[in-house]
């Protein structure tokens, strides 16, 4: 396992997804946060970030420290 593991509570599986996102009411827009997601939870994460009306991107992890 790495050290690069997915974001979602509990999860301990290796990430392939960063999941980046900003909370436009207290983050400038040059600020975003990064969350990893794993295959089976990256979904999960963006539509909750989503539905929250944060502007939300999903792109491939390299395995690279975000």
């Amino acid at each position: 396992m790495s050290e690069h593991i997915c974001s979602r509570a509990g999860c301990r599986t290796d990430a392939r997804w960063q999941v980046i996102w900003r909370n436009p009411r207290i983050h400038a827009p040059e600020r975003r946060k990064i969350w990893l997601a794993c295959d089976e939870h990256v979904d999960y994460l963006r539509d909750y970030l989503a539905a929250r009306s944060f502007p939300v991107q999903v792109e491939a992890f390299d395995g690279a420290a975000p």
